[in-house]
């Protein structure tokens, strides 16, 4: 199977990792060869809830066989649109009420672009280096990284990028600024967490300069860092939140909220500034509902700061500099480049899941299903412990 996925199937990288799945319950994915794979991965942080779950699964079976498709984003009242658009408003301080529903983090990323634009007439869009929000044209835009971008311009213009922790920068936003745009986490540049109230002092910046301050809280959302959203442990409120990945269990879906004010303007003058076919799609919506309702009303996000702890307290060895991150969105920082894609690729071969940072070639990415039990917190961290011994010796 794997020469005619890389046959027929474009391909990502010249080296895929190729595990060919079977099935997927809770916190193991399970190949056609007849091997469990513990996963630590989560599908890149979107599986919170873990593989299949029980709950999620009779969400989807229940809707879909109510309606699929009917009509375009914003045409037709469907209730788990609706419902999902309810939550949030619900959960989310102010004046965070309304919400665009869209098919993934980086299309919410160039609706965010696209609305703060819209809403100060200005067209400078200043963004974090080793910032990581997507790779449609505006998200990508967005980098920093030549080597990444250069193969694919000339993107868009105006992008201007600034240190993330870095306060002297603050004085490059200013009234030609339409919008800010930073990680709540820098996640490609390996788990970066704000410092000294930088996103407060960011957003104080951009009131002072007429500026809106976009979070992209698209990994760190849903629990992943021991709170709902990532941005509430930093005592800042964005004009745009950005969301994705986990938000509806591993269904395909992205974000954007912001006050009703700013979202009028996209329904007029023009009339459809965004639009999306399957955003808001009654499967995926309804999905989104059950686990937000799921991480609610259970103890789920409670348990992730113990969760953490574990997973710190058990992963020391010489090979490991430091951990960085938060809650369960965590990098083991790896003495080497070498060390980490040894461990990542000995990994496999132990029938663990581990990956790559994007940018950060030192760093293992630990993102494990938020629901995953102690025990295979305590088995996983054996196996990278026995693997770093093995490659000391």
């Amino acid at each position: 199977m794997n020469k005619e996925f890389q046959k027929y199937q474009a391909q990502t990288t010249p080296h895929p990792l190729g595990l060919e799945v079977k099935s997927a319950k809770g916190s193991y994915i399970f190949t056609t060869d007849g091997k469990a794979h513990l996963d630590f991965v989560a599908g890149v942080s979107a599986c919170n809830l873990g593989h299949c779950h029980p709950e999620i699964v009779e969400a989807i079976k229940t809707q879909a066989e109510q309606y699929l498709h009917v009509m375009v984003y914003g045409e037709y009242v469907l209730k788990p649109a609706l419902d999902v658009s309810k939550t949030l408003a619900r959960i989310l301080p102010q004046p965070l009420e309304q919400t665009y529903l869209v098919n993934s983090g980086t299309e919410a990323i160039d609706g965010s672009i696209k609305l703060a634009r819209r809403a100060t007439g200005r067209s400078q869009i200043i963004a974090a280096k080793q910032c990581y929000h997507g790779n449609s044209y505006g998200a990508l835009s967005l980098m920093d990284y030549q080597e990444r971008t250069q193969p694919f311009e000339p993107l868009l213009p105006e992008i201007k990028h600034i240190e993330f922790n870095n306060e002297k920068c603050l004085d490059s936003i200013t009234t030609q600024t339409a919008a800010v745009i930073l990680e709540t986490i820098q996640g490609a540049a390996g788990f970066i967490l704000p410092q000294n109230d930088y996103l407060k002092k960011v957003k104080q910046r951009c009131k002072k300069v007429g500026a809106l301050l976009i979070l992209d809280d698209i990994q760190p959302g849903f629990g992943r860092t021991g709170k709902l959203f990532g941005f509430q442990h930093f005592d800042v409120v964005p004009d745009i939140l950005v969301l994705g990945k986990a938000m509806a269990s591993g269904l395909p879906i992205g974000a954007f909220t912001a006050s009703r004010e700013l979202m009028q303007l996209l329904s007029d003058n023009p009339k459809l500034g965004h639009i999306t076919t399957f955003g808001g799609h009654p499967v995926v919506a309804t999905t989104a509902l059950k686990t937000l309702e799921i991480l609610e009303n259970t103890d789920v996000v409670k348990q992730i700061n113990e969760k953490e702890l574990l997973f710190k307290s058990l992963l020391k060895h010489p090979l490991i500099e430091e951990i960085r991150g938060k809650g369960l969105m965590l990098a083991l920082m790896m003495t080497t480049e070498e060390l980490t894609n040894q461990l990542i690729l000995k990994a496999k071969e132990h029938n663990l899941i581990l990956f790559w940072s994007l940018y950060e070639k030192k760093a293992v990415r630990i993102t494990p299903p938020l629901t995953i039990a102690d025990d295979d917190i305590k088995k996983g961290c054996k196996i990278i412990l026995k693997i770093l011994d093995e490659l000391t010796m």
